[in-house]
């Protein structure tokens, strides 16, 4: 593997030479050669700006197009008939980009926080609070434990790599097994959360509730590791400890509109546990560009990107939404939708060849006296034009905050712990938090719970935030019979939405056009190693030995 984990470990270290100088804003970093030199980490400012690039520049391969790709492509959330089809198709391939630039990603992630745990374990000053150094050196373990979730949930087994220095010369290495790459996870998230203080040592900084709300997760996905048929008790009632420790003792609450969860000026909200951070004006793998293959035009980013017109809504996901569900509209756009808070460019009729700003109708089509759309066009991170956000848009350039944790989620994972490996549950918390979510979305109450409404609610809530993919492996570890039935039982062809007015639509009719249902099997579920790593790292082929854990 020398010439896989050299690239590894010469990335990550370019990474960290992409910004320069160091602020008080965290987002800002210093020059490489400052991180990496022994006389570096002599103040709290320079430990802060040390794990500053662990919140953006090493996701953005995998926030930028990977994560709806891989998250919601592949779950069965999208449909396309050009953008992500391998992903949306369930027919993803070795040189498929979303594998490689994902996995690339998520091991850079590994290295910039194995630089920082070991960096700041030996060089860090005695002028340094020890507060401050351990919450640095769990800002590393954190995010190591989340990116190998993320690897081990795509790849299976995949190698465990701490230390950046043997790479270069250690031809050894190899793969891990699922079990012990996920006790890797689980250790490098618990002492995180040991670690990290309540209250963020800056604004967006990581807490032990957001390590306490990940672990809950984490414990849940893990109790179907190895299983068949039913979960592992002690793994449940781990993640539900947490998640109510979160729930109970974090401060953090529900938004209660959840449209404005995803509005720019509403960046790490009381139900953020934790985000990535971004800047629109930084360099280039700092900010978040998602806006410019989501969007459906140019019209509402005011540059030429907009790029996602021949995206939307799957027809599976779309027959689930209640007409009154609130979640529709903050993440799916149906034509003669009106957003107020989002500006459109159109031609001025009194004037040809002049446009006018006004606030965003979404469009329709046209076909003979028929008004119609067949794209539900993606809204959730689609922020708008720079007027629109305080002018804080550039093309491929927007600073909105990627959700990898809030409370919602959490309230969801609680329930689906105390339902374990029951049909259903009347449990009073469950159901308390589980309708927190449901009458937010301005959903009725229920009474007793299933998997399938968790399941489905789950869908709904985190639509478009990369999770629906996981939902579905979490499931598969133990019941892979019944993911396979899902995925390959999802209608993921076209359709027609029918607004019943052509301005400040209030309802509408879905009907499917053309369905489509594209075979899963066992062979295709997980994500092939990519096809560059297989040549350059033979080790890959091997069968994965267990981690030896110190």
């Amino acid at each position: 593997m020398n010439k896989l984990n050299y690239k590894i470990y010469s990335t990550a270290l370019m990474i960290l030479a992409v910004l320069a100088g160091c602020s008080k804003d965290f987002l800002n970093r210093p020059p490489e050669d400052a991180i990496v030199d022994a006389n570096f980490y002599k103040s709290s400012d320079q430990v802060l700006a040390g794990t500053a690039p662990l919140y953006n520049i090493v996701w953005f391969a995998w926030n930028d197009k990977s994560s709806h790709g891989i998250g919601d492509g592949r779950a069965g959330i999208l449909m396309s008939g050009s953008y992500q089809v391998d992903n949306i198709r369930m027919q993803t391939t070795d040189i498929t980009p979303e594998v490689y630039s994902s996995w690339t990603s998520f091991f850079n992630v590994v290295a910039q926080s194995n630089m920082v745990i070991n960096n700041l374990t030996k060089y860090t000053a005695s002028s340094v609070p020890e507060n401050v150094k351990q919450a640095g050196i769990a800002e590393g373990r954190f995010m190591r434990g989340l990116a190998y979730s993320y690897l081990v949930q795509n790849w299976g087994p995949v190698p465990i790599i701490t230390d950046n220095n043997v790479l270069l010369t250690d031809t050894t290495i190899t793969r891990n097994t699922t079990e012990t790459v996920w006790e890797f996870i689980i250790r490098d998230i618990r002492a995180a959360a040991q670690n990290l203080p309540s209250t963020p040592l800056q604004k967006g900084r990581l807490t032990k509730w957001a390590a306490e709300g990940m672990l809950a997760r984490m414990y849940l996905t893990r109790a179907g590791v190895g299983q068949s048929g039913s979960r592992t008790q002690a793994d449940l009632d781990s993640a539900a400890w947490y998640a109510n420790d979160v729930i109970m003792n974090s401060g953090a609450s529900l938004m209660s509109n959840y449209e404005d969860l995803f509005l720019m000026k509403n960046n790490n909200n009381s139900e953020s546990l934790f985000s990535l951070q971004w800047k629109y004006d930084g360099d280039w793998g700092t900010q978040n560009s998602v806006q410019a293959f989501l969007a459906y035009s140019s019209d509402i980013t005011g540059f030429g990107d907009g790029w996602g017109g021949d995206l939307g809504a799957s027809y599976d996901l779309l027959k689930l939404y209640s007409a009154n569900d609130k979640r529709r509209k903050g993440t799916f756009m149906f034509p003669g939708d009106h957003y107020s808070y989002i500006h459109q460019s159109i031609d001025d009729p009194n004037n040809p060849g002049k446009k006018i700003i006004q606030e965003l109708q979404v469009p329709w089509n046209f076909v003979g006296t028929d008004r119609y759309n067949n794209r539900a066009w993606v809204k959730k991170y689609v922020v708008g034009r720079p007027e629109d956000n305080d002018g804080k848009v550039t093309q491929q350039h927007t600073e909105i905050s990627t959700y990898m944790l809030r409370l919602a989620d959490v309230y969801l994972i609680y329930a689906e712990a105390v339902l374990g490996n029951n049909a259903s549950t009347a449990d009073a918390q469950a159901l308390k938090y589980y309708n927190a979510v449901r009458t937010r979305a301005g959903l009725d109450e229920m009474t007793v719970i299933t998997w399938d409404d968790i399941f489905r609610e789950r869908k709904l809530e985190l639509a478009m935030e990369g999770q629906a993919w996981y939902d579905i492996v979490r499931l598969h570890y133990y019941n892979p019979a019944l993911a396979l039935s899902i995925l390959n039982n999802q209608d993921r062809g076209s359709y027609k939405i029918v607004p019943n007015a052509a301005t400040n639509a209030t309802s509408w009719t879905v009907t499917s056009d053309q369905p489509a249902f594209y075979p899963v099997s066992e062979s295709n579920f997980q994500l092939p190693y990519p096809a560059a790593e297989l040549t350059a790292a033979p080790n890959l082929r091997k069968p994965p030995v267990p981690y030896k854990f110190n």
